[in-house]
């Protein structure tokens, strides 16, 4: 059964804060990439990996502001992003002349990254995707004030599912995250949406 989970990030500023919503993206790309191929899969797997994808969604960047925000060496952002553009996940959109360097910006090759994979060989990298992709929703999620009647919903289900259920439950999430995805609105305010179901370790 194929395997879906989205990587994105919604527009900058939280959630009824009155901060100013993004005018939108700064370069050209597309709206969807299925990442099947193993290296691509190997490529999201990391965490590190993961939060770059996520920060270049809106607004190309250079190794430097990169490094800047994730608190890293420039060296070790520079590695990441060579893999994330190996795998054709990130590319150069523009270059800017700085002193004698020309300095290269990066941007995604899609808005949204959606996994898909049916391989036994691949289960451990699609497995630290989720993670990741959980990890970072984590640190993204903001307290609601008192008395906030902002929407939001969360919760952990732990069920025994016949295999007809776990596909039928499967298809709707993913037809959710679809419907999700295709309400996008530039002027809105930013939300995600973290979802994973999975066969869990009953000894965790």
């Amino acid at each position: 059964m194929a395997r879906k989970t989205s990587v994105a990030a919604p527009a900058a500023g939280p959630a009824g804060s009155g901060t100013a919503v993004s005018p939108g993206p700064d370069y050209e790309a597309a709206d969807v990439l299925v990442v099947r191929a193993p290296a691509q899969l190997k490529a999201l797997a990391d965490e590190l990996r993961a939060r770059i994808v996520i920060l270049l969604r809106e607004r190309a960047q250079s190794t430097t502001e990169l490094a800047a925000k994730l608190g890293l060496p420039k060296g070790t952002v520079g590695h990441h992003l060579k893999v994330l553009e190996s795998a054709g996940l990130i590319r150069v959109v523009r270059t800017r002349r700085v002193r004698a360097v020309t300095e290269k910006y990066y941007g995604r090759t899609a808005r949204l990254f959606l996994y898909e994979s049916t391989d036994a060989a691949n289960a451990h990298d699609v497995r630290n995707i989720v993670a990741a992709s959980l990890r970072v929703a984590a640190d993204e999620i903001l307290p609601l004030p008192p008395e906030s009647d902002d929407p939001g919903c969360s919760g952990v289900l732990r069920v025994r599912l016949n295999r007809a259920d776990a596909r039928r439950f499967n298809k709707r999430l993913d037809k959710l995250m679809t419907e999700f995805q295709a309400a996008e609105d530039p002027e809105g305010e930013p939300y995600g949406l973290a979802m994973a179901m999975y066969r869990r370790n009953e000894n965790a």
